[in-house]
């Protein structure tokens, strides 16, 4: 069997950001620290963080009184910052810069009509609908657009994870319906660079393996984009997860990893496979930094 690994793969500036500020913050304020919602949807970066010291909450009004809390990279809703301040808590941002961007965004163009390209219930979702006030369009869903006059000047911002070419398609949609629309390119850097390395490796295999948690956005549009190309994909965080799926008769199969998603889960995944050959595909993003709250820098 022959691997071919996709380039770029695994963590974005925004995971090493999050990440590196629970583990700082642990380092100047002990532990426990609190992390309203997981800091990034992958499971083993949760639980690592979590042997360490921080404790999730799924809700903000979990935290206890003066506690120091990490908001998530997914962003949050103002409500969340409001109630924070109301229970003393010490506040540590960890959102996304490229989701604080969109946050911005809708706040520039409050002044006008604003459709939303996104997942309902998403925590980036729930956090942005709040900046505004917004439509949502769930390409998941049977959607029709809102009724506004055709000639209406509305933007349309993006969650960041979503498949490039589908947002594209609805945003093409819109701007037929309503031609003075204004689109933002919202969509991450780092998701569409792993997209595009995807769809070079359907090319090239006969199966590929998204190495990520189920409940990150971004490793179930690369397991999309991959079927809507005609090859097969399996998504799972460790081998244990696919250990059952028939592997006999593939030669070839292409691995790539989320951008939650850390280095050592894809050494699991090729330590299980045992591969005669390894390919690297594709070339290096440039490299981006973050930085720190200034609490922390």
């Amino acid at each position: 069997m022959e691997l071919f690994l996709a380039t770029p793969r695994g963590f974005c500036a925004g995971v090493v950001r999050a990440i590196e500020i629970v583990e700082k913050a642990l380092n100047k304020y002990g532990a426990p620290i609190y992390v309203k919602h997981e800091i990034v949807h992958n499971n083993y970066v949760v639980d690592d963080l979590a042997m360490k010291g921080a404790i999730t909450l799924k809700d903000i009004n979990e935290a206890p009184i003066g506690s120091t809390v990490i908001f998530s990279a997914h962003g949050s809703p103002p409500k969340d910052y409001k109630i924070a301040k109301s229970k003393n808590l010490q506040i540590i941002d960890a959102t996304c810069p490229l989701v604080t961007k969109v946050h911005n965004e809708a706040k520039k163009y409050n002044d006008k009509k604003i459709i939303l390209i996104g997942h309902k219930g998403h925590q980036e979702v729930i956090g942005t609908a709040a900046q505004a006030d917004m439509y949502i369009y769930d390409d998941r869903e049977d959607n029709t657009l809102p009724d506004y006059d055709s000639d209406e000047e509305l933007v349309v911002l993006s969650q960041t994870t979503l498949s490039v070419e589908d947002t594209n398609k609805v945003a093409n949609q819109i701007k037929s319906k309503y031609k003075n629309a204004i689109i933002r390119n919202d969509i991450c850097y780092a998701v569409s660079n792993r997209q595009k390395a995807v769809i070079e490796l359907t090319g090239l295999v006969d199966l590929i393996i998204v190495i990520g948690s189920t409940n990150s956005s971004n490793c179930v549009r690369l397991k999309e984009v991959a079927e809507s190309y005609g090859t097969k994909a399996l998504l799972a965080n460790s081998p244990s997860e696919i250990e059952e799926y028939n592997f006999h008769g593939l030669l070839k199969i292409g691995i790539t990893s989320g951008a939650s998603t850390p280095e050592i889960l894809v050494d699991n995944f090729i330590n299980f496979l045992k591969p005669l050959k390894i390919n690297i595909i594709g070339t290096e993003e440039r490299d981006i930094n973050f930085t720190l709250p200034l609490e922390l820098e």
